[in-house]
């Protein structure tokens, strides 16, 4: 990742900044006017909370709600730094939606309105993964072989060969080679046959057509912005890497933080299937012997047996047999590996076959032998929790596998992303129970920050943190959220049960999409009680009412957007992804505390980890996931500064249990309130005033 040069950006320094530039607030106010907008005071103050962050290396946490604005409030500073030092600024995004926001929408409009004061206009680019870009080589490469899901289907093998003819076609017209540019897109196998992972390339130097690559335009253009926007998995692949994927830059702006953990996490995910070490002895096949090969090939049939039978959860002790297996594929792996030997001079096209070949060998040999490293070590020294993913039993799109996950990941973002850079976390959603403890836990941040205190000398000999320190404010939101929203927890239904909706939840959920005269977003634990409350209610109220999987969740949203007198049910997706300003979402509703499902492995693997250092694993763990994802859901209720309605929670749970106090400090300050006729007589006033 980018190293800060000299003394730029070192915490406890200033960077020197040209007199010639106009100040932050200047240019924070010529940005707002050419928006159309208004400065607004929690803007304001993020904006030269991360102008100093940047100055003094500090790093910042900041919460800022909905309409405050905050995309600006980081760009601004942002922009002025790497123009006045000529670094590039890195800005990580959760979501496709708001880097093409940011691409699309704010940073056009932000460098025109600032190339006058400037005296230079802005430059930014957007950079993904490898995997995301067509690769000219692979197009008239060698191909995979379809996998035996797709073997065995002639349907699926000839509308691949379709999706793989149309991207030739594709070819000869893409600029930029960005998948996302393909509409409509092909499927994830389609797609493999025309791009390479970072592992499968065979680098620029190498390649017959490196001077052409994509990918690596991409790379370029982004080492010559002054912002670069990227997800947080490449941001992960880059901290996880030993080569540098994003270019040099001395500062990390992370939107949509409270996402982080578990985007990295996911890309620090090991997986090992019975089909991806099949794939391994195939492509080796074709360069070394028989003999070799097939020792791969039948420990692959091992596993595939083993699995099988394998119960899908948690695995705590790996059965002698298993481990066997694992072993004997590391071992045949590993023999391939020598077999295939060392580079050669061999034409592109060999060349191209042997780096595949390596790639799939490496990544089965070492996931093989990081699941056998997970076991023998005592929950509070465990770093990776292993468990059974898939069933072999259902048509799925994935294999049941092995998976491998890491316990934490704050010891890898400590050191890689706060150790080497200025970084500022941004959300609308960042303090739980009214601090950011909990999350800075996760990011590896030292100390019990608390709002708007900063946290020096506060780490314990576990957490080095000598030179790590960081501000957390939240700069509230431009919402007046006891006047426009109401909190209501159903106090007084039965605790949610484990064989669906109870009726008492159904009819409650009736009443008040009754009252509301549709205008309903229904956010729900599972997909199950999503389908349970459309077809219940379908039959008993007089709107119409979606449901997440009749169609793609962008038209269902548009649909809902456009349609006042609708409702959409539909479950984790939902919670995060929408957002509909004005009349067509006035109720917002959640069956229940969206804790981890008990048998959720990684989650109780954390949760018993913490329990062996004496901590308390609820609420480190389950409650704090609940909690970040409640506050999420509450948060698509209010999107613009005319917006009214009410969140209800069905759970009785949020007003009785003694963790509940934790969850509603969470939660925007609505006004709370137990009473259902108070809230029914409520959403009648908005539904007849809309």
């Amino acid at each position: 990742m980018g190293l800060r040069a000299g003394l730029t950006g070192l915490p406890g320094t200033v960077s020197a900044m040209p007199d010639s530039l106009p100040s932050l607030r200047e240019l924070l106010a010529t940005a707002v006017a050419a928006v159309g907008g208004a400065e607004r005071p929690g803007q304001v103050e993020m904006a030269e909370a991360v102008h100093a962050s940047i100055r003094t290396g500090d790093h910042l946490a900041v919460q800022a709600g909905t309409g405050t604005g905050k995309s600006l409030a980081y760009l601004v500073p942002a922009i002025r730094h790497a123009v006045a030092n000529g670094k590039s600024v890195v800005i990580s995004t959760a979501t496709i939606a708001l880097q093409r926001q940011l691409v699309d929408r704010d940073l056009p409009r932000l460098a025109k309105a600032l190339a006058k004061p400037l005296k230079r206009t802005p430059t930014f680019a957007i950079l993904k993964g490898r995997r995301n870009y067509l690769c000219l080589h692979r197009l008239d490469g060698p191909k995979d072989e379809p996998d035996d899901q797709v073997l065995f289907d002639p349907f699926a093998v000839s509308r691949m060969g379709r999706e793989v003819g149309r991207l030739r076609d594709w070819a000869s017209d893409t600029e930029v080679g960005d998948r996302d540019e393909l509409v409509p897109g092909v499927s994830d196998q389609a797609w493999r046959q025309v791009s390479v992972s970072a592992r499968e390339c065979l680098g620029v130097s190498r390649c017959p057509i490196g001077t052409d690559c994509f990918a690596e335009k991409a790379k370029a253009e982004a080492g010559k912005s002054d912002v670069v926007v990227t997800n947080h998995a490449l941001l992960a692949i880059d901290a996880l890497g030993t080569a540098q994927v994003l270019p040099e830059h001395d500062v990390v702006i992370i939107d949509e933080a409270h996402d982080l953990v578990d985007r990295v996490t996911s890309v620090a995910t090991g997986e090992l299937s019975a089909t991806a070490v099949a794939v391994a002895a195939r492509r080796a096949g074709k360069l070394i012997t028989d003999e070799v090969a097939d020792r791969l090939v039948e420990a692959g049939e091992g596993l595939a047996m083993l699995l099988s039978e394998a119960p899908a959860g948690r695995v705590d002790d790996l059965p002698e047999p298993v481990a066997v297996t694992l072993q004997a594929i590391r071992d045949a792996a590993h023999a391939c590996v020598t077999a295939i030997g060392s580079e050669r001079k061999d034409d592109p096209e060999a060349a191209t076959a042997r780096k595949l070949a390596l790639s799939a060998l490496e990544e089965v040999h070492d996931t093989a032998v990081r699941v056998l490293d997970a076991f023998g070590t005592e929950d509070a020294k465990l770093r990776d929790v292993v468990w059974v993913s898939g069933d072999i039993n259902t048509a799925g799109p994935r294999p049941v596998s092995l998976r491998v996950a890491p316990l934490g990941v704050a010891g890898l973002l400590r050191e890689r992303l706060f150790g080497e850079n200025t970084t500022i976390l941004t959300s609308a959603t960042l303090t739980l129970g009214g601090t950011f403890d909990a999350l800075a836990k996760q990011w590896g941040l030292p100390g019990k920050q608390r709002v708007g205190v900063k946290a020096e000398g506060t780490a314990t000999d576990k957490e080095p943190s000598d030179d790590i320190r960081w501000t957390g404010m939240d700069v509230g939101s431009p919402f007046d959220h006891p006047r426009a929203g109401i909190l209501y927890s159903a106090r007084h239904l039965p605790p949610p049960g484990r064989d669906g909706l109870p009726p008492a939840y159904l009819e409650e959920l009736r009443e008040l999409v009754t009252a509301a005269g549709g205008r309903t977003l229904g956010l729900f634990s599972s997909m199950r009680a999503a389908k349970q409350a459309t077809a219940e209610l379908r039959d008993k109220v007089d709107v119409d009412i979606l449901c997440q999987g009749d169609d793609s969740t962008a038209l269902l949203v548009k649909k809902f957007a456009e349609n006042p007198p609708t409702c959409l049910f539909g479950t984790l997706s939902l919670w995060q992804g929408v957002d509909v300003p004005g009349p067509s979402l006035t109720l917002v509703v959640m069956d229940r505390i969206p804790f981890p499902r008990p048998d959720d492995p990684l989650a109780s693997a954390r949760q018993r980890a913490v329990e062996s250092r004496g901590g308390n694993g609820f609420l480190t763990v389950a409650a704090t996931h609940a909690a970040l994802l409640l506050a999420q859901g509450a948060g698509r209720l209010l999107r613009s500064m005319d917006d009214k309605g009410v969140v209800a929670v069905l759970d009785p749970r949020l007003a009785t249990a003694r963790y509940g106090g934790f969850l509603r400090a969470s939660l925007p300050p609505f006004w709370p309130t137990t009473d259902p006729e108070v809230v029914r007589a409520a959403l009648r006033r908005l539904a007849a005033a809309s």
